[in-house]
């Protein structure tokens, strides 16, 4: 197709109208200006399109049969100009968002929350994963943006937004209640039976590098998918459970946790909003991220 698109958009609104003044009127152009792109299109397929009657134009045969095609092809741009706008003004799309169970509960729920009442038209799917395979997703475009905890492997090209400080923590139920006001030293944890999570966790990870750095060498009893599971295990006194201190907080607050105290503080972490500085985001991931690091 070499003839300028231009043309075929004066017929489409000739053949829709029936007039070239009304065309004109639509387009906003000179009907001398519509009457000449008609004869250009005319001209460039050797045929007549329309008939010049008492009142407007009527479709030739040759013109029936153009505007089949014309009709479809300009109506389907017409419609991907009205999605787009909706897309761009948040009232269509979606946003993919990669969180593990814990930055999900503790941080990212109330602000999905708050999206989806402002733009309730915006699909939003989350990915469940751990930091390390919710970095995976973002680097392989499967996921906009990620919502993680530190410490992780930081990558060229990722950019991180720190959005919150977390704390972790050691709790321990009854059968520990002789530890609840002494001052430990984190060498003291290698005589304790521990519950920790499984080793592909950013949580573990990081205790196992605190822990190392402090010349501590733990061998857990208990090793969990989740963190709620740690609590849960720690309630019933079958070991100290190490977690974030979020998840423990409702124990805690009833009794039926205690956290242990050491002679040395745990550094805090954070959650960190993660993107992809190759990849385009979306109107409303962009939205989202704003609500997110506000």
């Amino acid at each position: 197709m070499t003839a300028n698109l231009e043309y075929y958009k004066v017929f489409y609104y000739v053949a829709k109208t029936g007039s070239f003044t009304a065309s004109a009127k639509e387009l906003s152009v000179s009907q001398s200006a519509v009457s000449q792109s008609v004869k250009q299109l005319e001209v460039f397929l050797s045929t007549t399109l329309f008939r010049r009657m008492a009142k407007g134009v009527q479709l030739t045969a040759e013109g029936e049969l153009l505007f089949s095609y014309v009709k479809k092809g300009y109506e389907q741009i017409e419609m991907g100009e009205k999605k787009l706008s909706q897309m761009l003004n948040l009232e269509l799309g979606e946003v993919k968002i990669g969180a593990s169970d814990m930055t999900l509960r503790f941080y990212l729920l109330p602000f999905l929350e708050k999206f989806h009442e402002n733009y309730p038209e915006i699909k939003v799917t989350v990915t469940n994963a751990p930091t390390p395979e919710t970095l995976r997703f973002l680097k392989e475009g499967k996921i906009d943006f990620g919502v993680v905890s530190t410490p992780f492997e930081k990558e060229e090209g990722i950019d991180a937004v720190k959005v919150r400080e977390i704390h972790d923590t050691f709790v321990a139920g009854r059968k520990f209640i002789s530890y609840k006001n002494k001052t430990l030293d984190f060498k003291d944890l290698e005589t304790l039976p521990l519950i920790f999570l499984e080793g592909s966790t950013s949580t573990r990870m990081y205790m196992d590098s605190f822990l190392r750095e402090n010349n501590v060498m733990v061998n857990p009893e208990f090793e969990l998918a989740t963190s709620d599971m740690v609590v849960q295990f720690a309630m019933r006194s079958l070991g100290v459970g190490c977690v974030v201190k979020d998840f423990a907080r409702e124990a805690l607050e009833s009794g039926l946790l205690f956290e242990l105290r050491f002679n040395k503080m745990i550094p805090k972490r954070d959650f960190s909003v993660v993107t992809d500085q190759r990849s385009s985001l979306s109107a409303a991931a962009k939205r989202l991220i704003d609500i997110l690091e506000l």
